[in-house]
């Protein structure tokens, strides 16, 4: 039997360790009973009143009373995680290596666009050339005015005429089919109109045109071109025909000129292209066989071996050696300045 010290109730449940009423810890009740006594049990209960009011004390109260005390849970520690090391970021090398390749394909293209404009003017130019003429006029000792055209001609001619042993024994060209280059180029315009083929260099400038193909090459032959000023107004430097034209190894001009001046003084001259370079011949010289304003004019270059012949209208004026032995190219024509010429009714013959 166990008794409560404070309240002295007794409890026969030997498992119970404190006081169902006020909680106090029982002891265990050693007063020996006598024989044949009677158990003393406390006096009866009063219905009439109330019962003690029961205070609810958790289970911590309980146990703090019982002097017992639980330790606090211990706080949960978690370790921080290790932080890892941050990666170096790949993104800048992505970007510069995405601008490196922008700029490269960006290079290629500006590469490709100007060679696709060098190839287009290369083409547009065709076999025109023309140069810078500084035209010094002043009298020679026979009265005729001197042209000293000095110039480095520009060189986009494509034709290199070699001696083909099926040349045609002659070939005429009226220029009513439109097989030479035309077009406007940087040193002059060159177009068809009436069945002839005209021609208009810039100021200081002169223009070349040597013919489309290797059928009018002018080894041994002769050559013929009708030639007049469009508007009466003679170009400075002259206008005339070409023989022997083509290209030298740097792409320069190479050939032999007869160009005349049909203004109020008609005189010609004879002039050589050398590796681009114009080199005069014959100075000007006064012919009264040529036919001054719009009148035509036919000129006349005959070759043959190391020899070349010049006419106008029919009538002998110089010859010249070959000394530059310019043999293989082919016919062209000349002009320069600003005044308009026209060509008509070319011919060579074998």
């Amino acid at each position: 039997m166990k008794r409560c010290p404070s309240c002295n109730r007794t409890y026969t449940d030997l498992s119970l360790k404190f006081c169902l009423e006020d909680g106090s810890p029982l002891m265990v009740d050693t007063v020996p009973q006598s024989a044949g006594s009677s158990n003393r049990y406390p006096g009866p209960r009063n219905t009439s009143e109330p019962p003690p009011t029961e205070i609810y004390r958790p289970e911590a109260r309980l146990n703090q009373v019982a002097g017992m005390s639980q330790p606090r849970p211990a706080p949960q520690w978690s370790p921080t995680p290790p932080l890892r090391p941050q990666q170096k970021s790949n993104t800048l090398w992505w970007v510069l290596g995405g601008l490196l390749v922008v700029g490269v394909i960006g290079i290629g293209l500006v590469i490709m666009i100007l060679a696709l404009a060098s190839m287009n003017m290369n083409n547009a130019n065709g076999n025109a050339n023309s140069g810078v003429a500084n035209i010094n006029k002043g009298s020679n000792t026979n009265g005729a005015s001197e042209s000293n055209n000095n110039s480095s001609a520009n060189t986009n001619t494509n034709t290199n005429a070699t001696i083909n042993p099926g040349l045609p024994s002659s070939i005429t060209d009226d220029f009513a089919a439109e097989n030479w280059k035309t077009g406007t180029f940087q040193f002059g315009d060159i177009w068809y109109a009436d069945d002839e083929y005209h021609m208009r260099a810039k100021e200081t400038l002169y223009l070349v045109m040597y013919a489309p193909d290797g059928d009018y090459n002018t080894e041994n032959a002769r050559v013929r071109v009708t030639a007049r000023s469009v508007d009466g107004v003679s170009p400075a430097s002259g206008y005339g025909l070409i023989v022997h034209g083509e290209k030298s190894q740097d792409n320069a001009l190479e050939d032999y000129a007869l160009l005349i001046y049909s203004g109020s003084e008609p005189q010609y001259q004879v002039v050589m292209h050398k590796n681009g370079i114009q080199k005069i011949l014959v100075p000007w010289t006064k012919a009264s066989i040529i036919r001054s304003g719009t009148n035509p004019n036919q000129l006349e270059i005959r070759s043959k071996g190391d020899e070349l012949s010049f006419y106008i209208n029919g009538r002998y004026l110089t010859r010249i050696t070959n000394s530059e032995n310019h043999k293989r190219g082919v016919a062209g024509l000349y002009t320069s300045e600003t005044g308009e010429v026209a060509f008509d009714d070319l011919e060579i013959s074998r």
